[in-house]
């Protein structure tokens, strides 16, 4: 027997991976064969409201879909004969109407049986029960009267409802009861005092118990309790009320709540504790409930049994009460029920039921609802305890197997079905589904697939060359690939190719690696004050094919909804900042496949508040204690406090600061000066600055004493050469201590041995003693007196009496030359006694008289050089050499200066020149030139001679070897015959004494510029926006300028230069209308020296060019133009019709009446306006003053568009019309015809032209 035991678990080992491998998700496949499966069942304990219909769950699937049976009570329930009872449509679900039965008469146990042709399975025992919520018992109960301090239980023993009520206590207002260590409810309901008290006397004690499935509540008779207070209880150690005596046992289901009560009653109140006597409680699924009276241990655990001891305790004593708890099991799953089973035919399966429980649970087998053993034989099914063995399995041997495991506790019944299949592969994944995933993250590429037998999978990436079968590829039982640290190369399409010995299966799907997100610039801790702004930048990086969400959220919750919290794409701004916005603020960079989050503290901090509640203690008379409460520091540490003090008797409204503490203190003893009425107050330092100060302390006002200290700064000097002004400097009112301050004043000389003086002085601040001799040195004391006393004993200082000038001058002074610009001058000191003073110093006075040359001027400005303090001797920088000084010396005290000392003169040495005062350039030719220079301003001894250098340059401004050429002293020019042609030089010359060489004078030019001109076609084009000049360059220089000077200027004017570097045209812009300039192209070399000229250009800018308008393109004229045409016209048609009837015009008439210069009849052959007349038609005008040439002369009074135009002059005729032409051109005046003209026509010109048309 125990041979076929280990046979057994051998085949059970040998068939444990074909099970795993042939579980499919088989309810994907709709068209498949397939026994029946419950999924949906009412509960095992099914209480139900008897309020409403009875509606029993069953709901099962399968193919075919299965049909439905119940029974009750272990019998057949026939449906159909019930009228009360209804199954629902393609499901097993009862419903039960009871509007016309009791409820009662269908409570029992119900099953549920789904069965198709591939087998039966069977649902749970459905225990149906009605909820029920009885009322309370009529009892009348009667007071309870107790003595104060006695320990009292009130009853609630509830009615028996299913389920059991909830208890609670309230009174006639439905307000709970107060509950605390010394009152709380058991866990049976009943209300429990440790001790009474008096205010525990009420009439309305109600012990309430609601019915949670009905929603009904049931209220106990009013408990009337009464505590008298005759003779007081003696206090007491801790006694029990439950559990009774010193232990007891509990039994606690595994997976359920056990909960252990301990209540004591004794006086003091008892505290109660718990611990396990064998080890420790389980945190985490541990809490303590009514006062500590309650221990509650959830979802408990076999390691959860054992003894647990309370302990009541009050100062007499303690008592313990031990607890034994013993878990039970009902049946639960080891390793979950059993699984469904789909085989091929002459393929191998196992079924597990493996479960545990306590006492060790029974495990029975049925196969579609029939105990096994009474089930047909099958020789491929073998049963071995909790396993069920299939070998070469047939077809047609689908069922569907019960598991039914149970103890006294509780029982476990599974249904799992064996269906036997032959199916070719298929592959439930999706064709061409995308799978994307974050690199280096674990990329899932799924193949759910179905066959059966069960296929095999395998893998393919783009070509299918290769199997996937090796790192980093990993492919699961389920079909499944696996990559597990996946990168941009794993992207692209992958095949999954399933076969088994049916047939075969490919599917394609697609791998995207992406980029993972990333912050890259994190939100930072800020600490900000309040009402300023602050910014948190949250830079991302992502993939750019994802379209990323940022969110943000503070303290893990959403932003407040706030116009001043603004987000923007990578940063939260945080305007105006309150106190509420503290906190930590997350920003989330989601996409559809990652997430990447930072987040950052704001602290808002802000002055702190002031302090308050200032109080004074510990009063005495010179010192006083001062404590207070400090305000809000608003997340900035207080670093001090300051102690500030108002003198409402001396300095009314002025505070001052008197002491400061660390910020951790709240008081300080304060050290106080007499006479003084204080006021305190305080202020609170933190790092954004110091608070408002607090509001005042009461005042404190101290008694009156004698002074504590004297003046200081007493000083003695004097104003005049025969006083003493002693002074110092005053005490406050505050450091009089008391009042009539005033001042005692003493002195006396300090060489004479001699009795102090003494005044006293009114509350001043100096005294004057006069008489004094001059410059003598006193003792000084000035002491504090008021009305309660003298101050302590001053200190002595000293002083000196008024001085006077010094009567005596420096003597044995002389003058050291040091170099031909530095002298040193020496003297001896003048006695102290003769100085009548304090020593300040010394002053050299000091001159130039003239330079060593012949003929120079005399210098008479003077120089003045001091030296502080006991000198006898001074540098005199900066002298001019060659030259001939004078000086003298003074001493000086604090009155003034003395008399001089004798003047003595001295010389100066040469010294080396300054540079030659010019260096030019003359004649210069192909390979020479000459240079002419003058002698040096400063000479600075006598010119012994000239040095003259000179090297060649190149185009980029390196210098070439240097040639040096000695010269006389009263030489000023020189030839230089040999340098090479159109080569630049720099020239260097300076002048000599017998000191040395001075600093040079240097000057750069080319022998002779080249013939021909680096520059060509050179023109201008003058335009809007000014002349644009181009032109032509291929020389070597860089430095090529324009410059341009207006024509017939001045000689003082410079031509005007810009700078056109490697360009070939430039604008000339600000060019003045109306004038013409001289335009040229210039190249220069090193130190700006011209090389190369172009020719000149003449550039004329025409006058207002730009504002020229073409008078014939305007609308008025045209306008006017028409109108003048039709005026014409009609003068024509009336012309021609007065010549057609003869005779004379009533205009003639008139002219005859009144011969008016003014008026002027028309000619009859051209209608021209003339004087009526039958002489020439080009006789003069009456009234004009035409010339003979024909013109019509302007007076110079007269006004006329010539005087706004460019120069023209216009014509005018005799009524004034203007009949000249509109532009800006001159017309010619030597015929009265005028010459022909393109410009614009005249109004006269268009008359004429219609007259020759007419």
């Amino acid at each position: 027997m125990e041979r076929r035991r280990m046979e057994a678990a051998l085949l059970v080992l040998f068939l444990g991976h074909l099970v795993t491998a042939l579980e499919v998700p088989l309810d994907l496949q709709e068209g498949l064969p397939q026994p029946p499966t419950i999924t949906h069942q009412s509960p095992k304990d099914y209480i139900i409201d008897p309020r409403e219909n009875i509606i029993i769950h069953c709901e099962a699937k399968g193919k075919p879909h299965p049909s439905f049976s119940w029974t009750r009570n272990g019998t057949h329930f026939d449906v159909d004969n019930d009228p009360n009872v209804s199954m629902k449509a393609h499901s097993g679900t009862l419903v039960v109407d009871i509007s016309r039965e009791k409820v009662e008469n269908y409570e029992g146990v119900y099953q549920c049986t789904a069965r198709n042709k591939h087998g039966t399975a069977v649902s749970n025992n459905i225990v149906v029960r009605q909820s029920r919520s009885p009322l309370w018992s009529k009892e009348k109960i009667k007071p309870i009267v107790v003595q104060e301090g006695v320990s009292l239980v009130l009853p609630c023993r509830p009615p028996a409802g299913l389920p059991p009520p909830i208890i609670f206590w309230m009174d006639n207002n439905f307000q709970r009861l107060p509950q605390s260590r010394r009152v709380s409810q058991s866990l049976n309901g009943d209300l429990y005092f440790s001790n009474v008290r008096r205010e525990d006397s009420r009439s309305d004690y109600i012990c309430y118990a609601r019915f949670p499935h009905t929603q009904t509540i049931q209220q106990k008779q009013p408990i009337n309790v009464r505590v008298l207070n005759q003779a007081p209880v003696d206090e007491r150690r801790p006694t029990f009320l439950i559990p009774s005596g010193s232990s007891s046992s509990k039994m606690v289901l595994r997976g359920h709540v056990l909960e252990m009560e301990c209540i004591a009653e004794g006086l003091p109140t008892p505290e109660i504790s718990w611990t396990k006597v064998s080890g420790d409680l389980p945190a985490r699924r541990t809490s303590f409930l009514h006062y500590n009276k309650t221990l509650r241990i959830v979802n408990v655990s076999e390691s959860d049994a054992g003894d647990y001891r309370c302990t009541a305790k009050n100062q007499l004593g303690a008592v313990h009460h031990t607890i034994h708890v013993s878990v039970k099991a009902a049946p639960y799953w080891i390793s979950g029920p059993p699984r469904n089973l789909v085989l091929a035919p002459r393929e191998n399966g196992v079924l597990t039921c493996r479960a545990s429980g306590t006492p060790k649970p029974s495990i029975t087998w049925s196969m579609n609802g029939i105990p096994i053993e009474n089930s047909p034989k099958d020789v491929s099914r073998k049963v071995e305890d909790d396993t069920i063995i299939f070998t070469e399995v047939q077809t047609g041997s689908s069922a569907v197997y019960q598991c039914n495991i149970s103890n006294d506790y509780g029982y476990l019944l599974s249904n799992a079905f064996v269906n036997v299949l032959s199916e070719p592969p298929r592959v439930l994944t999706p064709a061409n589904k995308v799978y994307q995933v974050i690199k280096n993250h674990q990329a899932l590429i799924d193949c759910a697939s179905f066959g059966s037998p069960i296929p095999k999978i395998t893998w393919f990436k783009g070509s299918r060359s290769i199997s996937l079968d090796g790192d980093p590829y990993i492919t699961h039982d389920n079909g499944t690939l696996e990559i597990h640290v996946a990168q941009a190369q794993n992207s692209g399409k992958y095949t999954c190719v399933a076969r088994n010995s049916l047939g075969i299966y490919e599917n394609h799907v697609h791998l995207e690696v992406k980029e993972p997100t990333r912050i890259l610039k994190q939100p930072e801790y800020k600490v900000v004050q309040r009402g300023r702004s602050v910014v948190f930048e949250c830079k991302v990086k992502h993939d750019p094919s994802l379209i990323p969400t940022m969110t943000w959220l503070k303290d893990d919750g959403e932003l407040p909804d706030d116009e001043r919290l603004i987000v923007d794409s990578d940063s939260l701004t945080i305007t105006e900042v309150t106190e509420n916005d503290a906190g930590v603020y997350t920003c989330i960079m989601n996409t559809t496949l990652d997430h990447d989050s930072a987040s950052a503290e704001l602290t808002v901090v802000e002055r702190p508040d002031p302090p308050t509640d200032l109080e004074l203690t510990d009063q005495k008379k010179r010192s006083v204690q001062l404590t207070w409460t400090p305000g809000d520091e608003h997340n900035s540490l207080i670093q001090k406090f300051l102690i500030q003090y108002e003198d409402s008797l001396h300095h009314r409204g002025h505070w001052h600061n008197l002491t400061e503490v660390p910020g951790t203190r709240t008081t300080a003893h304060l050290k106080l000066s007499p006479y003084v009425h204080y006021t305190f107050r305080v202020l609170a330092l933190n790092a954004m600055g110091f608070s408002r100060p607090s509001f005042p302390s009461r005042m404190y006002k101290t008694d009156p004493a004698a002074p504590d200290e004297n003046p200081t700064g007493v000083e003695g000097f004097g104003t005049e050469h025969n006083n003493l002004v002693i002074s110092w400097k005053p005490l406050s009112g505050f450091q009089a201590n008391g009042p009539g301050l005033h001042y005692k004043v003493m002195w006396r000389q300090k060489a004479l041995d001699s009795e102090w003086t003494t005044v006293t002085v009114a509350n001043n601040s100096k005294f004057v003693v006069l008489g004094t001799p001059t410059f003598v040195p006193y003792e000084l004391k000035v002491q504090a007196v008021n009305n309660h006393g003298d101050g302590p004993e001053p200190k002595i200082a000293e002083g000196y009496s008024g001085e006077d000038l010094p009567i005596a001058a420096p003597e044995n002074v002389q003058a050291i030359i040091v170099n031909s610009t530095l002298a040193e001058v020496h003297w001896d000191p003048v006695p102290l006694h003769l100085i009548r003073g304090h020593l300040k110093g010394y002053k050299v006075y000091y001159w130039r008289k003239h330079s060593l040359h012949k003929h120079n001027p005399d210098h008479m400005e003077k120089d003045i050089l001091t030296f502080s303090g006991n000198h006898t001797r001074g540098m005199l920088p900066g002298l001019h050499p060659f030259s001939l000084y004078s000086f003298n010396v003074r001493v000086y005290n604090g009155k003034g200066e003395g008399p001089p000392s004798p003047t003595q003169q001295f010389k100066m040495p040469e010294g080396v020149p300054g540079p030659p005062s010019s260096l030019l350039v003359s004649n210069p030719n192909l390979d020479s030139l000459t240079l002419e220079w003058g002698p040096p301003h400063d000479r600075n001894g006598h010119i012994t001679g000239y040095t003259l250098k000179y090297q060649p340059v190149n185009n980029s401004n390196e210098l070439g070897p240097v040639e040096e050429v000695a010269l006389a002293a009263n030489e000023t020019s020189i030839t230089l015959p040999t340098l090479k042609y159109s080569t630049r030089y720099k020239f260097y010359l300076n002048a000599k004494t017998v000191t040395g060489p001075g600093p040079a004078i240097t000057q750069e030019v080319v022998p002779i510029m080249d013939e021909a001109s680096p520059f060509g076609n050179v023109s201008y084009a003058v335009g809007e926006d000014g002349a644009l000049i181009s032109w032509e360059y291929w020389g070597p220089e860089k430095n090529v300028y324009v410059e341009y000077i207006v024509k017939n200027s001045e000689g003082e004017e410079e031509w005007q230069k810009e700078l056109v570097n490697g360009s070939q045209n430039f604008m000339l812009k600000g060019l003045k209308e109306g004038l013409s300039y001289r335009v040229r192209l210039v190249a220069k070399g090193h130190q700006d020296q011209p090389l190369h000229c172009s020719e000149e250009l003449l550039v004329t800018v025409p006058a207002v060019a730009s504002r020229q308008v073409d008078i014939a393109t305007q609308g008025w004229f045209i306008g006017l133009m028409c109108a003048i045409a039709l005026l014409i016209l009609i003068l024509l048609i009336i012309c021609f019709i007065q010549r057609n009837k003869g005779g004379k015009y009533p205009v003639k008439e008139k002219e005859d009446a009144h011969t008016d210069p003014e008026f002027q009849p028309m000619k009859d052959d051209d209608c021209t306006f003339v004087e009526y007349s039958d002489n020439e038609d080009h006789k003069p005008l009456k009234g004009s003053r035409t010339p003979s040439n024909g013109t019509v002369k302007r007076d110079d009074s007269d006004d006329s568009l010539v005087d706004y135009g460019e120069g023209g002059d216009g014509q005018f005729n005799e009524d004034g019309s203007f009949i000249g032409q509109y532009s800006g051109k001159s017309a010619s005046r030597d015929t009265a015809e005028g010459h022909e003209s393109s410009e614009a026509p005249s109004p006269i010109n268009a008359m004429n032209s219609l007259n020759s048309f007419v």
